[in-house]
C-alpha cells in the first residue's frame, strides 16, 4: 500500500512539473520574486507605523558597526572600508556642525564628479539631517543656476575638478548669499572656501543621532534632477521611502553580500546613487566607483576587481560591442548586470560576444511611482507582470493619439485601455501604495505629470510619458517616449529647454526640436525644425559656437531642417509627430538640412554623403 501510495505522488509531482513547466513556464521564478516584493512590502509598511524611522543611512552606519573592515568602495585602487567612510561622512558633518552654516531641514547642493568623497560629503550632510540636491554635471551657466536656485539650497559644495563651471555664476550665487565650498585645500576664487583642509583636522566621532532621524519615510532626503517637458530641469523629491525601496533592487534580482559591483554611471543619477551605492549597503556588499564609464578599460577591470555584478544603460552595452573583439572576453566572473534601455538587437550580440551573463533589465523614472523588472532573464523585456503584481502596482496602458499628443478619450471622456499586444501610454495610479511625491519648487510642475478622471471621475494617475506594450505572457517592452522629452547618451533631453537655447541666436525666429532615430545608435538624437527671422541667413558656424557653449554634449542638436512655416496641431502646439516620421534624408526632405560636423566646428549643408556615413557607422555622432 506505502508503495502505491509513493508511486501515485511520485507519477503527480512528475505530473505537475511537466504541467506547470509547459503551461507556467515562470511560475518559481516569479513566485520567489514576488515574495521578495512582498516581504520588501511589509517591511515598509512597519516603517510607516513605527515612531522611528530606518533609513538608508540608519543602514549603512548599521553595517559600518558590523563589518567595519570591509572593503565599502574601491576607487582607483584605493580601499575605503565601511568604517572609512564613515568617519570620513562623520569628519564632513563635524566642520559644518561647528561652522553652524547649516541646521535639519535644510538643502544643500553637490557638483560632483564619481569619487569616493562624493559620498562622504553626501552622508555627512545626511547626518545633519539635511536634504541633498545632485547637480548634473553636463549642465552649463542658466542650466545650472536654475537647479540650484529651485532647490532652496544655502551651500554648494563642488568637486576642485569642476570648479571653473561655476565662474558664469558665481556672482549670482554670491548675491544671494549661497555658501560656496570647494573640495580643495586652496582655493583662486574669492568668496569661495575650502573644505579639505578642514576636514583633515576636524574629530571623526559622529553626531548626534536626532540630527539625521526623520520624522517620516515621506519626508525628502535627495533631490534629483530630471528633464522633463516644462523645459528646464526639475528637482525630483526622493523620499526616504523612494530610497528604501531602490536599495532593495540588488538584492531583489538575487544579488549578495558577496559580490563585487561595478558602477561606472554617475552618482547624481538615481541609478548609480539610490540603486548602486544604496543596493551595495542593503548587502554589505563591496563596490568598484570608476570616475567615468570607459568601454575600453570596462573588462579590465572587470577581470583585475573579480567584478561580478555590474550597472548599465543600454548605450553602454552598445559602445562595449563597438569594441575590437578580443581573445578571452568571456573569461570574467561577471554574473549579473542591472540596468535599463538595452536594445533587444545589442542584448543578444552582447550575451553572444561577453558570455552567459543574467542581464536584469528594469523600468522606472526617478520620480515615477511605479517600477517593472525583468526577473527571468527574456531578451528584450523591460519587466514582467500578473495578477498579484498588479496588486502592489495599479498600472494601465491606455490608447495615444501621437499625432494630437494625447491620451485617447471615449464619449464619456475617460481613457480606453489598450489590447494585449498594442502599444499604450502607462499611467500609474496614484494612492498610498503608489504615491508621487512630484517635484520641488512649483506645483505647476507636479500637476503636469498627473492625469486626472482617467476611468472614473476623481482618479488621479502618474503620467509617465511612457508607450510600453504587454504581450499575452505578461512580459512588458518599451516602445517609445513621447512629448518633450527624448533620450540619447544614456541622458533625458528637454526639447523645449533645447528650443529655448537656439532661440537666443538673432537669426532663429522659432526652433521645434524633437528625437530622431540612428540606426546603430539607442535612444534618439536631437533634430531642430527652425524658422528663420525675415532679412536673417542660416549661420552655422555661430550655431555651433552657441550649441558648445550652452548646452551639454547629448543635448546638441545634430540635425537642423529650415522651415517656412512652422506645423501646430489644433491645441496650438508644435507638430512634432510629422517631423519625426519624415526624418533627415536629404533625398526625400525639400527643406534645407544641416549636420553638426564636429571636426568642421559648425553645421555643415547636410549631403546624401553626409548621410550614407551617418547610416554606416562611418561618421559618429
Amino acid at each position: 500500500m506505502l508503495l502505491e501510495w509513493m508511486t501515485a505522488l511520485i507519477a503527480g509531482l512528475v505530473a505537475f512539473h511537466f504541467i506547470q513547466k509547459h503551461t507556467f513556464p515562470y511560475f518559481w521564478k516569479d513566485f520567489f520574486y514576488l515574495t521578495k516584493v512582498a516581504r520588501c512590502g511589509v517591511i515598509l509598511e512597519l516603517y510607516k507605523k513605527t515612531s522611528k524611522v530606518f533609513t538608508v543611512m540608519d543602514k549603512f552606519m548599521q553595517q559600518a558597526e558590523k563589518i567595519p573592515n570591509k572593503p565599502f568602495i574601491i576607487y582607483e585602487g584605493d580601499v575605503y572600508t565601511y568604517k572609512d567612510v564613515n568617519s570620513r561622512s562623520n569628519k564632513v558633518a563635524q566642520v559644518f556642525k561647528t561652522l553652524g552654516i547649516v541646521k535639519k531641514g535644510d538643502t544643500v547642493a553637490l557638483l560632483m564628479n564619481n569619487e569616493p568623497d562624493f559620498i562622504s560629503v553626501w552622508f555627512g550632510f545626511c547626518k545633519l539631517g539635511c536634504a541633498v540636491a545632485f547637480l548634473n554635471t553636463n549642465l552649463k551657466s542658466k542650466s545650472l543656476l536654475h537647479c540650484f536656485i529651485s532647490c532652496g539650497a544655502k551651500v554648494l559644495v563642488v568637486g576642485a575638478d569642476l570648479i571653473d563651471k561655476l565662474d558664469d555664476i558665481l556672482p549670482n550665487l554670491q548675491e544671494d548669499h549661497i555658501s560656496i565650498w570647494v573640495l580643495g585645500r586652496e582655493s583662486q576664487r574669492p568668496g569661495v572656501e575650502t573644505l579639505l583642509d578642514k576636514v583633515d583636522i576636524a574629530p571623526d566621532g559622529p553626531v548626534p543621532a536626532h540630527l539625521r532621524a526623520a520624522s517620516s519615510v515621506k519626508s525628502p532626503t535627495l533631490y534629483i534632477f530630471t528633464s522633463g517637458t516644462t523645459g528646464l530641469p526639475k528637482a525630483a523629491v526622493i523620499t526616504h521611502l523612494q530610497s528604501l525601496k531602490a536599495c532593495a533592487g540588488f538584492w531583489a534580482y538575487g544579488a549578495t553580500k558577496d559580490d563585487i559591483i561595478y558602477i561606472p554611471l554617475p552618482l547624481y543619477h538615481s541609478a548609480a546613487s539610490l540603486l548602486g551605492i544604496g543596493g551595495t549597503i542593503e548587502l554589505g556588499a563591496t563596490c568598484i566607483l570608476k570616475k567615468k564609464f570607459s568601454a575600453s578599460q570596462f573588462w579590465s577591470d572587470c577581470k583585475k576587481y573579480n567584478v561580478t555584478l555590474f550597472q548599465y544603460i543600454g548605450e553602454l552595452c552598445r559602445y562595449l560591442c563597438n569594441q575590437p573583439k578580443k581573445e578571452g572576453e568571456k573569461d570574467h566572473k561577471v554574473r549579473m548586470a542591472v540596468g535599463n534601455g538595452m536594445r533587444q538587437d545589442i542584448w543578444e550580440e552582447f550575451l553572444d560576444r561577453f558570455g552567459n551573463i543574467k542581464m536584469c533589465e528594469l523600468y522606472g523614472s526617478t520620480e515615477g511611482n511605479v517600477c517593472f523588472m525583468n526577473h527571468t532573464g527574456k531578451i528584450g523585456a523591460i519587466g514582467r507582470s500578473n495578477f498579484f503584481y498588479k496588486l502592489f502596482f495599479q498600472y494601465e496602458l491606455v490608447k495615444y493619439d501621437l499625432e494630437n499628443d494625447e491620451p485617447v478619450r471615449n464619449e464619456q471622456g475617460f481613457c480606453e485601455h489598450v489590447k494585449n499586444g498594442e502599444t499604450g501610454l502607462l499611467l500609474s495610479q496614484i494612492n498610498s501604495k503608489s504615491p508621487f511625491f512630484g517635484y520641488v519648487g512649483n506645483k505647476n510642475l507636479t500637476e503636469k505629470k498627473l492625469l486626472r478622471d482617467v476611468f472614473r471621475k476623481g482618479d488621479v494617475y502618474f503620467n509617465t510619458g511612457d508607450l510600453l506594450a504587454e504581450d499575452h505572457e505578461n512580459f512588458i517592452y518599451f516602445k517609445d517616449r513621447i512629448g518633450d522629452t527624448f533620450r540619447w547618451k544614456g541622458e533625458n533631453v528637454a526639447t523645449i529647454e533645447v528650443a529655448d537655447f537656439l532661440g537666443w541666436m538673432d537669426f532663429i525666429q522659432e526652433a521645434n526640436v524633437y528625437g530622431v532615430e540612428v540606426p546603430g545608435h539607442e535612444g534618439k538624437t536631437g533634430m531642430a525644425a527652425i524658422i528663420l527671422r525675415p532679412g536673417f541667413s542660416f549661420d552655422g558656424g555661430r550655431l555651433y559656437e552657441h550649441v558648445v557653449k550652452h548646452l551639454p554634449n547629448y543635448a546638441r542638436p545634430r540635425f537642423i531642417r529650415i522651415q517656412e512655416l512652422m506645423e501646430v496641431t489644433g491645441t496650438l502646439k508644435q507638430q512634432k509627430f510629422r517631423l519625426v516620421q519624415s526624418g533627415y534624408n536629404p533625398s526625400s526632405v525639400t527643406d534645407p538640412l544641416y549636420f553638426l560636423d564636429e571636426s568642421k566646428k559648425c553645421y555643415v549643408a547636410l549631403t546624401q554623403t553626409i548621410f550614407d556615413c551617418i547610416l554606416s557607422g562611418q561618421m559618429k555622432l
